[in-house]
């Protein structure tokens, strides 16, 4: 009986250390992290387990060594923490290439495929060597869930933004830059850790894309070809990060006001004050055992706080000590551990056995701060116009090798050169071959060709609004682009004023863009179809103002999408997709909707950038933008663009749209005014665009031309008299409209007085030359009896005369 009560307090003992291991550890965790067989990681491996124990990481932990059989013979630190060989892989079994850093991925395989421990497990924690924890890493409160790994953000990758990326995985657009602290579940890093390695292997092997300007590596030597393969390996199952750059810091950076890091990446130099430390400098470094002999001590905590005064700078300072101190820690315990006699009384060891040095060193837990993910946070919009520069603009526009588009180019253009919009504009052109060898209009603005995608070259489906998404990521990736934020424009837009990021407040990871409501496909299933974030969904278009970071990250995406739903003919009705035509034919503008879903992009949706010409205006906007993609009217007169989508407007000289009546005809007091103005308005300034070009190309005498450009100026003063009805943006343009079009009637009277001139001074030049002529030939006949030398000086004078002369006859001519 006795023995059943034992056994009963053993159960209830269980049961209750149970249930309270579940409470602190309901999953399973096992920290991991590489070495070789080498001294340079037998002290980084004493630094990290020294951390380990006193941040209490919960779960055990493992340390892959990678060994050739001849290291292993010499190897002397197989003690030094919890081992799971693996063969190495350094020099390439395949290759021969030399490339240490592939042991990571080899390794994490390796472990997964062998280990007793892969299959006991629930999330799996990887670490570096070269690293100090300073606080639990525990997956579930870091925010990491199946699908969902969490990671620390390695900006400097920059081939994830770049051809690399294009080349290495199928969903560049996944790319994540991303490493250093990974947090995964155990299934998903049993699907990924297979790519790991060879995506390592193809990015190390790529050494005509090793370029630092590419990889972002300052030695151009591949050799951060691991991360790469980290980060192509995770785009191509399509894993998306919860992407944290709060949990790690590198020594010697200053930590974020409020933020905790519970992890110390001491792969960079750093230094306080005098004092320095570079692992570097330790290569070959046998520190682990010589008895007796630690790193040099940094700085005591009172020497530092006479350092700096700045309280977040000291507190960065005090970071870097600690993880000086732990390693050298790691160290002193290390030696015992060793059989090492203990080692003489110092100020230094004395300190860091001391209650300071433990509560300094005492674990750090996560902060609501800490644990904000660099997706959530919302960039606080500067104000650019602050005494700061603007960023630089580029506008882009996308067209095809049809008339149609180049009458839309023609005014676009114009107005983009009125409009006062900062920075360049480029046309994006997609022809194909044959259109391209018959195409006219290679003048009309500055160009980058694109092929033509408008019969699809997998599916042939003929759908030309394809070439918009197409024709941004051709851009992208062939163009060198030097600017921070891009303007997309449609062609068949006039500006009437500047479009910038500093006034409608884009920023990264939050572009700008105007209402499309008719996308009610981002209300319904189409939109959970086609994108695994419905509710990011913004009904928008138009006008597009996006931080070149993230039109990189989202061009592909855009054109994935387009295809999808433009393939995805079972849901074209107009119930679901709002198309009146119910065609598919606003499958781009869906493809842009559910592409920025995808990475969860923000807009900010204004309605104050753009106007259809035909709707009413709200009283006091200054509209930026006129899209004329609609039919609309004034009276008896109407503009539908779709009218002109086979003639010739742009060469086919004094070719122009129908005027639309004169400002001076509408009443006033109708309700309909400021609505027709700006439908005038639109047109107006079309064919002035228009006569503008052909007064370029064609005969200056077409009298067509000048009378028009007559009437134009006429009718712009009358919409100036008229003008205070409308914004003071559109006054500003027509004042600009209107001096341009005095200077063009100028320049032409000014041929017909030139000449008339020309042609006076010639017949007075002849008469002059005849008449010089007849007085010297009387002069000479008086004068016979003069000497021959006074003759012949005077005909040398005569003779100079008429060169004289007969230079300045032949430079008025010409």
């Amino acid at each position: 009986m006795a023995k059943v009560g034992i056994l009963l307090v053993f159960v209830i003992v269980g049961i209750i250390g149970t249930s309270e291991g579940a409470r602190k550890a309901p999953w399973r965790v096992h920290t991991l992290f590489s070495v070789e067989c080498q001294n340079y990681f037998d002290w980084q491996t004493v630094g990290l387990m020294n951390s380990y124990r006193k941040a209490k990481q919960p779960g055990p932990i493992t340390r892959l060594l990678s060994c050739t059989d001849e290291e292993k013979k010499n190897y002397r630190g197989m003690h030094l923490a919890p081992t799971f060989e693996v063969p190495s892989m350094s020099r390439h079994p395949r290759t021969g290439d030399w490339y240490p850093a592939i042991n990571k991925p080899a390794g994490v395989v390796h472990w997964l495929k062998h280990s007793k421990d892969a299959k006991n497990v629930d999330w799996v924690v990887i670490l570096d060597a070269d690293m100090i924890i300073r606080g639990p890493i525990i997956p579930w409160e870091l925010g990491a869930q199946k699908g969902r790994p969490v990671a620390a953000y390695y900006g400097y990758l920059r081939g994830c933004d770049n051809i690399l990326a294009q080349l290495h995985t199928k969903h560049p657009e996944l790319c994540d830059k991303v490493g250093g602290l990974l947090v995964y579940h155990i299934d998903d890093l049993r699907a990924f850790a297979p790519l790991w390695l060879s995506k390592t292997e193809e990015v190390r092997e790529d050494q005509a894309h090793w370029a630092t300007n590419i990889t972002g590596d300052i030695y151009g030597k591949g050799w951060i070809s691991e991360m790469y393969g980290y980060s192509f390996g995770a785009a191509e199952i399509g894993l998306r990060h919860k992407i944290n750059d709060n949990l790690m810091l590198y020594p010697g950076y200053v930590p974020r006001e409020g933020i905790e890091p519970i992890l110390l990446h001491y792969g960079l130099p750093f230094s306080v004050g005098n004092w320095s430390f570079n692992k570097l400098a330790h290569h070959d470094d046998g520190i682990v055992y010589e008895c007796g002999r630690l790193f040099p001590e940094p700085p005591y905590p009172k020497e530092v706080k006479q350092l700096e005064l700045d309280s977040n700078r000291r507190r960065g300072l005090f970071i870097s000590i600690e993880c000086m101190n732990i390693l050298n820690e790691g160290l002193l315990l290390q030696h015992a551990a060793n059989g090492c006699p203990k080692p003489a009384w110092s100020k230094y060891l004395s300190f860091l056995k001391s209650k300071a040095f433990a509560e300094l060193t005492k674990p750090k837990y996560v902060t609501p701060a800490t644990l904000q993910m660099m997706e959530d946070t919302v960039e606080k919009h500067v104000d650019l116009a602050a005494g700061k520069p603007h960023p630089k603009i580029h506008t882009v526009f996308s067209t095809e090798c049809t008339t149609y588009f180049d009458w839309q180019t023609v005014g676009l253009m114009h107005s983009f050169r009125t409009s006062g919009q900062p920075g360049n504009i480029t046309r994006l052109l997609s022809c194909s071959d044959e259109d391209l060898k018959q195409y006219k209009g290679h003048d009309l603005a500055p160009t980058h060709y694109v092929p033509s995608m408008s019969q699809h070259p997998l599916t042939g489906d003929w759908y030309p609004a394809i070439n918009k998404p197409a024709a941004v990521l051709h851009w992208l990736n062939h163009a060198n682009i030097d600017a921070e934020f891009i303007v997309i424009l449609d062609a068949d837009m006039i500006l009437r004023g500047p479009i910038t990021p500093w006034e409608f407040k884009a920023a990264r990871g939050h572009p700008v863009s105007t209402p499309y409501d008719y996308l009610i496909g981002c209300d319904n299933e189409l939109a959970k179809l086609h994108t695994s974030h419905p509710e990011a969904c913004d009904k928008v278009g138009g006008v597009i103002i996006m931080h070149i970071d993230d039109l990189r990250k989202f061009a592909l995406l855009w054109l994935h999408k387009t295809e999808e739903v433009r393939a995805d003919r079972a849901h074209y009705a107009r119930n679901i997709t709002g198309d009146i035509y119910e065609s598919g034919w606003i499958s781009e503008m869906y493809g842009y909707s559910f592409g920025a879903a995808e990475l969860k992009l923000k807009h900010t949706i204004s309605e104050d950038i753009l106007i259809y010409p035909g709707y009413f205006p709200v009283p006091g906007v200054k509209y930026r933008v006129f899209h004329y993609g609609l039919r609309f009217s004034v009276g008896n007169w109407s503009f539908d663009k779709a009218d002109w989508r086979v003639h010739d407007m742009v060469n086919r000289c004094g070719a122009k749209f129908p005027d639309p009546p004169s400002p001076p005809t509408l009443g006033q007091a109708d309700e309909n005014f400021q609505r027709d103005l700006l439908s005038i308005e639109c047109v107006k300034t079309l064919n002035e665009a228009l006569n503008l070009h052909h007064k370029r190309r064609c005969n200056s005498d077409n009298s067509l031309l000048k009378d028009e450009g007559k009437d134009e100026s006429v009718i712009k003063r009358e919409l100036g008299n008229i003008g205070a009805s409308i914004d003071s943006t559109s006054n500003n343009i027509s004042t600009n409209h209107s001096s341009e079009e005095l200077a063009s009637v100028q320049k032409d009277e000014m041929p017909s007085s030139l000449r008339f001139w020309v042609i006076f001074l010639w017949a007075f030049s002849g008469i002059g030359f005849l008449v010089v002529i007849f007085v010297v030939y009387s002069g000479h006949r008086r004068t016979k009896t003069r000497t021959k030398h006074h003759s012949r000086r005077r005909r040398s004078l005569h003779s100079g005369y008429m060169e004289t002369n007969g230079r300045d006859r032949h430079s008025r001519d010409v």
